[in-house]
C-alpha cells in the first residue's frame, strides 16, 4: 500500500497522456512505428515503476563504479560498425540502442552524487568536476552528436548553478567560453556548418540545409487553430517533413492538432516540469535535490531546444521531444528520470509535497 502512495500522479498521468498522444499520432502518419512505441512506452512505464520504489541513498556507495561503467559504454560504441555513418547506436537486431540517449539518468545521479558532498565547490573543485565531466562531452561530440551533447552541458551546469558555485565562478565559465567559440567552429562537421548559415538564412539552401527548417514551419503554419486532423497533414504524410516522427513530431502534431493540440502538450510539459521542481525544492537530502534539478534540467533543455527547433528559433540539431519522439531509448531514459525524481518522495515530508 505504501508502494502505490509513492506515485506520483503529477508525473505519471501527464507522462502517460504525451506518450499516448505519440502512439495516436504515430497511428495515423506510420502505423508501422505505433507498436513498437507501444511497447517502448510499456516498457518504460514498468522501469518508472520500479525505479519509484529505489531509495537513492544507497547512491554515494557506488558512484566511482557508475562513472566507469558510463564511459567504458560510450568507449565501447567506437569499436562498433558505423549505423548511417555515425556510432550512436548499438544494434541488437530486434533493438537499437543509443547509449548517450539511456546514460542520462546514471551520468545525472553521478554528478549529483559527486557535488552533493561538496556544500559549495571552489575553483579547484569546479575544475576538477569539469575535467570529470569532459570526457563524456568529447564521447558524444565524436560520434558525432551535438543535440546530446548540448543537453549534457545543460544538465551539468545546472547542477554546478543548484550545487552553490560562487557566480564569479560561473561567469569566468561562460566567458572561457564563448572565448573558445572560434575552435568549437573549426571542429564543427560541414553539415553541422550549414545547418548554423540554414538557420540564418533558411532560404539560402532551400533545398538542401535549409530544407528541414522550411518544411517544420509551413508544417505548423498549416495546422491552424484546430489541425489538419490526424493523418491529414500534407507534410507528415506526404513525407515533405523530414524526419516527422523524431526530431520534427512537434511539428507534425501542431499539423494534425493545431495549435490547441500543441498548447495541450505544452500544458502536460508544464505540469512535469513544475512537479520536478516542487520535489527538489522540498528536499532537505542535497543528493535529492540536485538529482532532481538535473532532470528538470535536462527534460526542460529538451523540450526547449526541439520546440524552438521546429518553430525555427534554434538551429537545428538532432534532440527528441520528450516521450512523444519516436525511440525506445529516449522513452525508457525519460521514464527512469522520472521514476527517480517520483522516489524522492520518500524522503520528503507528505505535506511539502501538496500543491497549494
Amino acid at each position: 500500500m505504501n508502494y502505490f502512495r509513492r506515485l506520483d500522479p503529477f508525473l505519471l498521468l501527464p507522462s502517460l497522456s504525451i506518450s499516448g498522444i505519440s502512439i495516436f499520432l504515430l497511428l495515423s502518419t506510420s502505423p508501422n512505428l505505433a507498436g513498437p512505441q507501444l511497447i517502448y512506452s510499456l516498457i518504460g512505464v514498468f522501469l518508472y515503476l520500479m525505479f519509484t520504489s529505489l531509495d537513492i541513498r544507497f547512491i554515494p556507495k557506488y558512484t566511482f563504479q557508475f562513472y566507469i561503467f558510463s564511459v567504458i559504454f560510450l568507449l565501447i560504441i567506437f569499436l562498433l560498425p558505423q549505423i548511417r555513418g555515425a556510432h550512436r547506436w548499438i544494434d541488437f537486431g530486434f533493438f537499437i540502442l543509443q547509449p548517450s540517449e539511456i546514460l542520462k539518468p546514471l551520468i545525472i545521479i553521478t554528478f549529483a552524487s559527486f557535488l552533493s558532498k561538496d556544500n559549495q565547490p571552489g575553483p579547484v573543485s569546479i575544475v576538477g568536476y569539469t575535467l570529470g565531466f569532459l570526457p563524456f562531452l568529447v564521447l558524444i561530440f565524436l560520434q558525432p552528436d551535438l543535440g546530446n551533447a548540448i543537453i549534457y552541458l545543460s544538465f551539468f551546469t545546472g547542477l554546478l548553478i543548484i550545487s552553490g558555485v560562487y557566480i564569479s565562478i560561473l561567469l569566468t565559465g561562460f566567458l572561457s567560453f564563448f572565448t573558445l567559440l572560434p575552435g568549437i567552429w573549426l571542429i564543427l562537421k560541414d553539415y553541422q556548418k550549414q545547418r548554423l548559415f540554414s538557420f540564418i538564412n533558411p532560404n539560402l539552401d532551400p533545398s538542401g540545409a535549409g530544407y528541414n527548417a522550411i518544411q517544420s514551419m509551413i508544417a505548423i503554419g498549416s495546422g491552424g487553430l484546430a489541425g489538419l486532423g490526424l493523418g491529414r497533414g500534407t507534410q507528415s504524410r506526404l513525407l515533405f517533413l523530414p524526419e516527422y516522427q523524431t526530431d520534427f513530431i512537434f511539428a507534425s502534431l501542431v499539423e494534425s492538432l493545431g495549435f490547441f493540440g500543441g498548447f495541450i502538450l505544452l500544458i502536460l510539459y508544464i505540469i512535469i516540469l513544475v512537479r520536478i521542481l516542487l520535489i527538489a525544492l522540498n528536499s532537505e537530502y542535497r543528493l535529492g535535490r540536485l538529482l532532481a534539478v538535473g532532470i528538470f534540467c535536462q527534460i526542460f533543455a529538451q523540450i526547449f531546444i526541439n520546440i524552438a527547433m521546429n518553430l525555427g528559433l534554434l538551429p537545428i540539431t538532432g534532440i527528441t521531444l520528450p516521450l512523444l519522439s519516436y525511440g525506445g531509448s529516449s522513452i525508457v531514459s525519460t521514464y527512469i528520470s522520472l521514476g527517480l525524481v517520483s522516489s524522492l518522495t520518500s524522503v520528503i515530508p507528505k505535506k511539502l509535497l501538496v500543491i497549494r
